[in-house]
């Protein structure tokens, strides 16, 4: 039985996960800006929070801080650290 892939929106503050997937963001030129800020296969990310309406979405990578659109944050499928 095939679970619903878990993206990067949908983990809760202070959560960790390697990212498995980044699918079609719409526009090339996006997703080779999120490849080149490091955001890539087996790469561990931690969200550190949600604005309160849902958009932007604070996740730390590789020693920085990054925002990231919802729709950007939707389209990145990640496997939950266990803690």
């Amino acid at each position: 039985m095939k679970t619903a892939a878990v993206t990067l929106f949908d983990l809760t503050s202070g959560q960790s996960a390697r990212i498995v997937r980044i699918h079609s963001t719409g526009s090339k030129g996006i997703r080779q800006r999120l490849l080149d800020m490091g955001i890539t296969r087996g790469a561990l990310v931690r969200v550190e929070r949600h604005a309160p309406m849902g958009d932007p979405v604070e996740i730390a990578i590789l020693n920085y801080r990054l925002a990231l659109r919802m729709n950007e944050a939707r389209e990145i499928e990640v496997e939950p650290e266990e803690s």
